[in-house]
């Protein structure tokens, strides 16, 4: 293992699992070369429309317990 890479390591444990979920969605985003502008736009499009049945009260959120309920049967 290279020297960088122990640091990176030693340097993941003090982050906060928040700063882990960003580090690990910049990581595989630098993998995806091809990612085109149109699927960026597209998600945005997805949440925003999400969001707004959220606020409307279209839909209502599941909270983590219930999706891991769901999850188990």
């Amino acid at each position: 293992m290279t020297n960088p890479m122990k640091q990176a390591m030693d340097n993941i444990r003090q982050m906060s699992m928040h700063e882990r979920a960003l580090l690990a969605h910049c990581l595989i985003s630098s993998l995806d070369k091809t990612q085109e502008e149109e699927v960026d736009e597209l998600w945005a499009q997805v949440a925003e429309t999400r969001w707004a049945q959220l606020e409307s009260g279209k839909m209502q959120g599941l909270s983590w317990l219930e999706i891991k309920k769901g999850l188990q049967g």
